[in-house]
């Protein structure tokens, strides 16, 4: 297995149930015992949160750089907000990078969904990095029109496992219709079940570790 390094504390909350999920997933598909090997990089949440786009980016380039010195082979960020630098990051570093928002296309079109509404952090649903992955894959996107009141619900509840408006949350979410939800905050899956809402979930935490494993039990090259 190749050695897995995860950009995570973005936020901390949701870097826990990569590291569960991680461990959930390999006892599915490897014997006893077997773990592969996981680096995590839980940077500074406010310095990247309180950054521009630029600061940020230095803040995931150093936490990548200590990765890879550790000798991380796949490289994953705990993360949907952050993919919207993914391409220049890419250019950086000579190591393989497994996309969260792959990760739900790929899962989107394996369970043959037309429509899909999407869910995440202000930057997620509004800027185009998401949306044109997906419909380049011939996959229509919709997006809620209380963009601003989910991004305050993720922020100000969710990072710190508030649950105090999970309710209104999953009240948005049923307003609209649509085959399947991506959940694409890494922090949505803490308040949003199954059951929960009427349409299918794609939840982005458990299809990008899925990824991730199939990177670390691959032999090929990137």
């Amino acid at each position: 297995m190749r050695r897995i390094g995860i950009v995570g504390g973005l936020s901390p909350e949701s870097t826990l149930e990569y590291y569960r999920e991680i461990i959930s997933q390999s006892r599915e598909r490897l014997p006893p015992y077997v773990y592969p090997e996981v680096l995590i990089f839980s940077v500074n949440f406010d310095r990247f949160l309180h950054s521009e786009w630029d600061g940020r980016e230095i803040v995931l380039r150093e936490a990548i750089s200590s990765l890879i010195d550790a000798r991380a082979e796949i490289i994953a960020m705990a993360s949907n907000t952050p993919h919207y630098l993914l391409d220049r990051l890419k250019e950086q570093f000579d190591v393989e990078f497994v996309s969260i928002v792959d990760a739900v296309a790929e899962k989107a079109l394996e369970e043959g969904y037309k429509t899909l509404l999407l869910v995440g952090t202000k930057t997620t649903m509004t800027e185009r990095f998401y949306r044109e992955n997906l419909e380049s894959r011939g996959l229509e996107v919709k997006i809620p029109d209380e963009v601003d009141e989910i991004h305050s619900i993720i922020f100000d509840d969710l990072v710190f496992r508030d649950m105090r408006r999970r309710e209104r949350l999953i009240e948005i979410v049923n307003s609209y219709d649509a085959d399947a939800i991506i959940l694409g905050c890494t922090e949505l899956p803490l308040a949003i079940k199954e059951g929960d809402v009427k349409m299918e979930i794609i939840d982005s935490v458990k299809e990008h570790v899925r990824r991730i494993l199939d990177a670390s039990l691959s032999q090929n090259s990137f």
